[in-house]
């Protein structure tokens, strides 16, 4: 199929109206704008990952409460809305107010606010403190128009954010949205539909007030494939452009499919779900006819790595874990563990869940994800030098790849040798948690203490033609790091994975920082 037949894919466009004027490719989510917008609740809150499709969602509400008919040819919800009323819209975006103070934080929501009083003509009301305008901005419009208004607030704690791990800024700036958002229980009456996008979900004491009728949406079934793109999205809707990637990579669409799914799929927001795929990241590849980390590359947020060091995580425990969904759907300016902020950033999702128990399996969602992450962690264990890390981690995956563990362990070796002394390094975990992030670079299958019925394995590491059962020691020997493996029988354990076991038994010297010797047994 040739490229001028097939739609572009709509990179970066978060308007709805240019979407479908400028004949992009629009993956129709219609049917769950009118079930929420005619819903049992008036004031919804959906909490999604950063570029996964919540602005331009909010925008599609905004022209279907504009009554905006024409735009809406040919989708699902044309078929279900008979009446396309024009409710006046007060859309505000709050992800261009990140990094400010209190006094900036309030020039911002006032000049959002000037905009509408003067086109409502509330010209004298922009002294008032922003609570009061935006209370008296609802009700003018209401009188004007004789509609209820619609309010849409995307990204509302863009603005919180940054300072998530900061006790003193944290509360000042959330103070300025709590008082910005107070006015929206007062002004029921006046009100149509109230909508707000976000990624982390704030306790409704803190930043709604009074506002505790909000209905949070994000892991109620019925709008589990509300933002991202369902396989079954993907391949009534995109399997031209699937083909024209094939082409492009040189591999059947069959392969290329398989790749997909393992770079960008493996969201789940509420369980039973379908597959979701990373929007951002799927529309670049098939835009760009490449398949790369777009989602991860297109920006690491600071407050998650502050995050990770605040609460002292290891980069293997970051996956794999059970929770109530109390653990993770839950504020993250009251949380315990990191647990709700990777979730509600898209750092882990949903897996499975056990209706006995409640508990929900907690994974990192995909290959993007994982080998981003451990590329943003990387420079904690190697004294910030990563780039070169990187490259010595390419080609110790190209010795891997053929079979040459020795030869692998020979370039860690030497690269370990250059790099400067990293605190906190004489301790065995150290040096797991290193070997640990390396290989989840090769994109391989890795874990580190892997029970077995007489101890725990170091790492355990799973490539095409072998499983690797690694023991590490620091200032012992290989020797002795080997005879571990022997005497617990640890290969026993994998018998039966189908892959020939070879054995690494491997020493660290702490006054040299890196590898002294090893044995390989295969």
């Amino acid at each position: 199929m040739e490229k001028q037949q097939l739609k572009r894919c709509p990179i970066g466009i978060q308007t709805f109206e240019e979407i479908i004027n400028k004949n992009y490719l629009y993956i129709d989510k219609t049917e769950y704008i009118y079930r929420m917008a005619n819903g049992a609740s008036k004031y919804c809150f959906l909490s999604r990952p950063r570029r996964f499709g919540k602005s331009l969602l909010t925008s599609t509400l905004h022209s279907y409460f504009a009554g905006k008919k024409d735009l809406f040819k040919g989708l699902a919800i044309e078929k279900q809305e008979t009446e396309w009323t024009e409710y006046p819209v007060l859309h505000f975006d709050m992800s261009l107010a990140k990094h400010l103070d209190k006094e900036k934080l309030n020039e911002y929501l006032a000049w959002r606010l000037q905009e509408y009083n003067e086109k409502y003509g509330l010209t004298k009301n922009n002294d008032a403190e922003v609570n009061v305008q935006l209370a008296d901005l609802i009700k003018r419009v209401y009188e004007q128009t004789g509609r209820q208004v619609v309010v849409l607030i995307d990204e509302y704690d863009a603005p919180l954010l940054d300072v998530v791990h900061e006790d003193e800024n944290l509360p000042v700036l959330r103070n300025v949205m709590r008082n910005f958002y107070s006015p929206l229980k007062a002004c029921d009456p006046y009100l149509r539909f109230v909508f707000l996008t976000g990624i982390t979900k704030f306790s409704q004491l803190s930043i709604f007030s009074e506002l505790n009728n909000i209905s949070n949406v994000s892991m109620d079934e019925p709008y589990a494939a509300i933002c991202g793109i369902t396989e079954e999205e993907m391949l009534e809707r995109m399997s031209g452009h699937i083909e024209c990637l094939a082409g492009a990579l040189e591999m059947s669409k069959e392969e290329t499919l398989l790749k997909l799914k393992e770079k960008y799929d493996g969201y789940h927001f509420t369980w039973p779900s379908p597959d979701i795929y990373n929007p951002f990241s799927l529309l670049n590849a098939l835009e760009r006819r490449k398949i790369a980390n777009y989602w991860f590359g297109s920006g690491t947020p600071t407050y998650l790595i502050e995050m990770l060091r605040k609460f002292k995580v290891s980069p293997s425990a970051i996956g794999m874990k059970k929770a109530l969904s109390t653990s993770f759907d839950a504020p993250t300016e009251r949380m315990t563990t990191i647990v709700p902020l990777l979730y509600q950033s898209g750092y882990i999702t949903i897996k499975n869940y056990d209706k006995l128990t409640q508990l929900y399996t907690l994974d990192i969602p995909n290959g993007e994800i994982r080998v981003g992450l451990m590329q943003s962690l990387l420079p904690n264990y190697l004294a910030g030098d990563s780039d070169t890390g990187l490259a010595t981690i390419g080609e110790m995956y190209g010795a891997i790849a053929g079979d040459d563990m020795d030869g692998a362990l020979r370039l860690l070796q030497e690269f370990l040798s250059t790099v400067p002394y990293c605190d906190n390094t004489n301790y065995e975990g150290h040096y797991q948690q290193l070997f640990y992030i390396i290989f989840s670079l090769f994109g391989m299958y890795v874990d580190v203490e892997v029970r077995t019925p007489k101890g725990r394995v170091d790492v355990v590491m799973r490539t095409t033609h072998a499983l690797y059962v690694i023991e590490l020691k620091l200032d012992k020997s290989a020797d002795s790091a080997l005879a571990q493996i022997n005497l617990k029988n640890y290969p026993e354990r994998f018998a039966l994975c189908g892959l020939p076991v070879v054995k690494v038994g491997i020493n660290f010297d702490s006054e040299s920082h890196t590898l002294s010797d090893w044995i390989i047994e295969g």
